[in-house]
């Protein structure tokens, strides 16, 4: 009985350190920096170091003061050059996503349907630019998309086009780069999704009629839907907030958040409303994937009532 009692303890002893893991890697490297950028949000500007004045001050007679300063988050709202590089950063991301989708779902199909000896193979190739570091192969696109470029030479030589393309220094090279750092991210969670899935439907849909276009499209792309739903997630949140490949190959026409803070931090000093750009775009990526996952959860549940 004893030994029982104590396995019983060893299990929720586990059971509890799995959980305590996970809660305090997210309390120390998420909530924790999170609740200092908010507090550094609601402060006042002040020169010298820190560039923002305290939140709690004691006054005459020991009165603790609490000074909340709201007008970070009003001058945000009243200029038009922080909303306009939120709208670039989401319509930049967003087609960046597409981009990988695009590209990357093809490429996880074929690695699911690849015979077993091959797909690790396969798998190493889509993993190994993880390898190289991510500002090195952000650089290399410079050297492909300059007037002088690989790219440009290529087409020249072939005789595609007679003068070089303009694409570093555009909106284009950051989809570009974007589209190439962030393709993994999207192939993996693809590739988790399609290698579960049971390919014998499909020869039932045919042997029902359908054609490849309408299985694919009733069978296999409903069943990948949370592959597809998990790698957008991977790409688009961080492309949003993305600062080393808009300042690389986007040059000055691309002004994406990222950007937008590194010169409210470093240029400007300006930590007060660099903080409430950052609580802001925190806000705008999160609430949109939490209403998802409800929408997602009260769907499992339907379907597990039925």
């Amino acid at each position: 009985m004893r030994e029982l009692w104590k396995k019983i303890q060893d299990s929720y002893a586990g059971s509890y350190l799995a959980l305590i893991i996970p809660y305090a890697w997210i309390l120390l490297f998420f909530m924790i920096p999170f609740l200092i950028v908010l507090k550094i949000s609601f402060s006042d500007l002040k020169v010298g170091l820190p560039p923002y004045g305290p939140l709690l001050e004691w006054v005459e007679e020991g009165v603790l003061v609490i000074k909340l300063n709201f007008t970070n988050f009003a001058f945000i709202g009243t200029d038009s050059l922080y909303l306009f590089s939120y709208l670039e950063s989401l319509v930049i991301a967003v087609l960046g996503t597409i981009g990988c989708l695009l590209i990357g779902y093809p490429m996880a199909y074929g690695i699911a349907k690849a015979k077993p000896p091959f797909r690790t193979l396969l798998l190493m190739l889509v993993i190994l630019p993880f390898w190289t570091s991510f500002l090195l192969r952000v650089y290399a696109w410079i050297g492909i998309l300059s007037t002088s470029g690989l790219l440009n030479t290529a087409l020249m030589k072939v005789g595609i086009i007679s003068s070089p393309l303009s694409i570093l220094d555009t909106t284009y090279a950051t989809i570009i780069g974007i589209v190439y750092c962030y393709l993994p991210f999207m192939i993996l969670p693809l590739y988790a999704s399609l290698e579960k899935i049971d390919y014998t439907l499909m020869e039932a849909a045919y042997d029902l009629g359908a054609r490849p276009i309408q299985a694919f499209r009733r069978v296999i792309w409903p069943l990948s839907r949370p592959g597809v739903i998990a790698g957008s997630m991977l790409v688009l949140i961080p492309a949003v907030g993305e600062f080393v490949i808009p300042e690389l190959l986007g040059g000055s026409q691309t002004l994406m958040i990222g950007k937008v803070l590194w010169n409210e931090f470093f240029t400007n000093r300006d930590w007060p409303v660099a903080s409430a750009l950052a609580v802001l775009m925190l806000i705008l990526l999160v609430t949109p994937i939490a209403i998802f996952q409800r929408i997602q959860e009260r769907q499992v549940r339907f379907l597990d009532a039925d």
